[in-house]
């Protein structure tokens, strides 16, 4: 492969190419090979490390996450029992994102169902927003995941 300019590496995967530079500066995909006139010059295995960032993304695993999975793939031999514990906690912190939503649904619905679609001065929505005491739930978001 004559090497992929940064342009037809962006078009390739999908991703941006201010995010492709981004991810070089981070350290997440390895500077490339450059061209006699300076171009960046990517390889297939940058095609593969991008791919593979990009959905991760999608999967919603954050920076240091990616990283450490990116480090653990570079031993294939090893047991992937770290690999298994981070998607595990991945997974239990969306588990706790769709309950949250849930209770914010329900609270959301039952103050829609409430409202009598009279006046402004009686309306149930901006009663309970004005009064937390008068939610159903305690659903003040959970900083921690």
């Amino acid at each position: 492969m004559r090497g992929l300019s940064i342009g037809e590496l962006a078009r390739r995967t999908g991703v941006k190419v201010p995010t492709i530079r981004y991810y070089e500066e981070v350290g997440l995909l390895d500077a490339p090979d450059r061209s006699e006139g300076g171009q960046r010059r990517y390889n297939a295995r940058s095609v593969g490390r991008l791919d593979f960032i990009r959905h991760a993304r999608e999967l919603g695993f954050d920076m240091p996450v990616i990283r450490e999975m990116m480090a653990l793939s570079l031993d294939p031999g090893q047991s992937c029992e770290a690999v298994d514990a981070i998607a595990t906690e991945h997974l239990a912190a969306i588990d706790r994102r769709i309950a949250h939503l849930t209770s914010l649904r329900a609270e959301i619905a039952r103050m829609v169902e409430g409202c009598a679609h009279g006046e402004v001065r009686e309306c149930r929505i901006l009663q309970v927003l004005g009064d937390h005491g008068q939610c159903a739930e305690d659903h003040v978001i959970n900083r921690q995941g």
